[in-house]
């Protein structure tokens, strides 16, 4: 257990986790909250590349997999 608040510490990535989930319940449908949560982590990631960091896929995902975890809040809506 201690490992994995270790890794969703690391870079944030809990904020991308529960900002992914955020974005996909306001869709109010699972598929828009699998769109919205993949278009906002890769706008999240495109900011980071134009400021001068790297492009971090594991932040990608996890905005992406709260996303997954809203579309299916509204599957079983």
């Amino acid at each position: 257990m201690k490992k994995i608040f270790t890794f969703l510490k690391q870079s944030n990535r809990y904020k991308h986790l529960v900002g992914g989930f955020l974005v996909g319940i306001f869709a109010c449908n699972p598929l828009g909250a699998l769109y919205s949560a993949t278009v906002a982590g890769s706008c999240l990631e495109l900011k980071d590349k134009l400021h001068g960091c790297p492009w971090d896929w594991i932040d990608w995902l996890m905005t992406v997999a709260g996303g997954s975890a809203a579309s299916l809040v509204w599957l079983f809506l």
